[in-house]
């Protein structure tokens, strides 16, 4: 099968993939990021959250390449513990307010070094885990001064599969993106 490539390669310059290449940890933000970040609420007050789809498809294409994934949010909510437990996601830190200290256990528990993490978030308490990162990712809906320290900043949305297309700069800087998509493609022939 050819190597496949991802249109927003051109978006990718050498520096950026160079710092993926090196990714084994990926952290993620929840509201805002996984989730286009507002806050649903029904008639009777229980909290509803989308999460899209192509998000949890491009962790689990992730974690199958040996990429860990940790979510670290500060906010508690039982919707987020399932959809993470549904993903089969290893680490869910929720409620945690200092997400660099949060980041900083993984690293010491994990044996990553930061140099190795990807953080990806969208507002001040971001910040300071995103800029421990080796490799800081936003989205174009999040605070501005957040936008200005991340190492890239994706095409679409958070909620809006912005979370897929980190995965897909992670997997092609790890030359992994066309195993993780060749179960999907009829063989040639």
């Amino acid at each position: 099968m050819a190597e496949l490539t991802s249109p927003l390669m051109d978006r990718w310059p050498g520096d950026l993939l160079a710092k993926a290449a090196r990714i084994r940890l990926i952290a993620l933000d929840v509201d805002g990021i996984m989730s286009d970040g507002k806050l649903y609420f029904s008639a009777n007050g229980d909290e509803l959250k989308g999460f899209n789809i192509l998000d949890g498809l491009g962790l689990k294409q992730l974690m199958a390449a040996g990429i860990t994934v940790a979510v670290i949010t500060g906010r508690r909510s039982p919707l987020t513990e399932k959809r993470m437990n549904d993903l089969g996601i290893p680490h869910l830190m929720q409620g945690r307010e200092d997400k660099k200290v949060a980041l900083q256990e993984l690293v010491s528990t994990l044996d990553v070094s930061p140099g190795e993490i990807a953080y990806m978030g969208d507002d001040l308490p971001d910040l300071p885990a995103l800029r421990y990162a080796g490799l800081g990712i936003t989205v174009p809906n999040g605070y501005w001064l957040v936008q200005q320290h991340a190492d890239y900043c994706t095409s679409v949305a958070g909620g809006s599969g912005a979370v897929r297309e980190a995965c897909d700069l992670i997997l092609t800087a790890r030359n992994k993106l066309t195993d993780a998509l060749a179960p999907y493609l009829e063989p040639d022939g």
